[in-house]
């Protein structure tokens, strides 16, 4: 079996069993890669930029050089090889846990429990909760809901495609390294700077996959294209701009705005500030619908142009 099929059969059933099942409670693969990468931060921390350059490349470059052996033993043993591709889609996708997370959030504001929310916010994003009522509350979620979707899907789907397991894993390691690092805090500022990079890389084809697809899927196209031209440059993140404008003009809503992120207040620009209204409760399940048909369209382009690539060589 070619790869490009090994990789369409295996990263369809991992998407599959994520769909289904979620992240599990324990034991989950990334999570073990979040304690091991803590473990070097705790040897190799120093205030300085190559420092935390060889953190990085100790943490992302041994989790993607054994999925590369991993991959390698399995290479004559078709079946083994979609196994292993389900496996890693399994392990790095999360949408379903994102889903799962922001529909806590919207019922508990729904049930005017706007404590039960506040506590639930971490979960899914490194928001201080304490000083936002509940329409804040929902327009963080919303805008978890579309950067995730290409952080925790589309982006690794991409990558998948692009370079096996050992690509689905290597996406993973580095956005997670930046999760836990890659932030602008004292400690991080030089130590994060090589992950934070690294990251935006990474991760800018998934963002505008994740772009277009939201124009596509979302309902208005019109309005999504224009908040994208419009917005997203003005967004401090390069990748999170095309995914969170291009989210608020598909769903008719205004993101962005002034943020409270571990102490430190961000005054960003609003997206689709002039088309758009407030965020509702109800607009949290709009966006977690809007999030899986596009990783559901992810899925479908990326095995696509892997199959074409495969051609191609063949």
């Amino acid at each position: 079996m070619r790869a490009d099929r090994i990789f369409a059969y295996g990263a369809a059933a991992g998407l599959i069993g994520d769909l289904l099942f979620g992240d599990p409670r324990r034991g989950h693969p990334v999570a073990a890669f979040g304690r091991a990468a803590g473990g070097a931060e705790r040897r190799l921390w120093r205030d300085h930029r190559g420092w935390g350059a060889l953190h990085t490349l100790v943490c992302a470059g041994g989790a993607t050089g054994a999925a590369a052996l991993a991959a390698r033993a399995t290479r004559n043993r078709p079946a083994a090889a979609v196994a292993l591709t389900a496996a890693a889609t399994w392990s790095v996708v999360g949408g379903t846990s994102l889903g799962r997370e922001a529909r806590a959030i919207g019922g508990a504001l729904a049930a005017g429990d706007i404590e039960l929310a506040r506590e639930r916010l971490p979960h899914l994003c490194g928001r201080d909760p304490q000083s936002l009522d509940g329409q804040q509350i929902a327009r963080a979620v919303v805008e978890s809901v579309a950067e995730n979707t290409s952080d925790a899907v589309v982006g690794a789907l991409v990558w998948g495609a692009l370079g096996g397991v050992p690509g689905l894993v290597a996406f993973r390691a580095v956005n997670t390294l930046d999760a836990m690092v890659g932030h602008k805090s004292p400690r991080y500022r030089r130590y994060g700077w090589a992950s934070a990079r690294l990251d935006d890389a990474a991760g800018w084809p998934g963002a505008r996959l994740t772009a277009v697809l939201a124009v596509a899927a979302g309902g208005r196209p019109r309005e999504a294209v224009r908040a994208w031209r419009a917005d997203a440059g003005r967004h401090p993140s390069p990748n999170a701009g095309p995914v969170e404008a291009s989210f608020a003009g598909a769903l008719g809503v205004r993101l962005g705005g002034t943020l409270a992120y571990g102490g430190r207040v961000e005054h960003r620009p609003v997206l689709n500030g002039e088309a758009g209204r407030d965020v509702r409760v109800t607009d949290i399940e709009r966006a977690v619908r809007l999030s899986r048909r596009v990783s559901v369209l992810a899925l479908a382009v990326c095995a696509a142009g892997r199959l074409a690539m495969g051609r191609r060589v063949g």
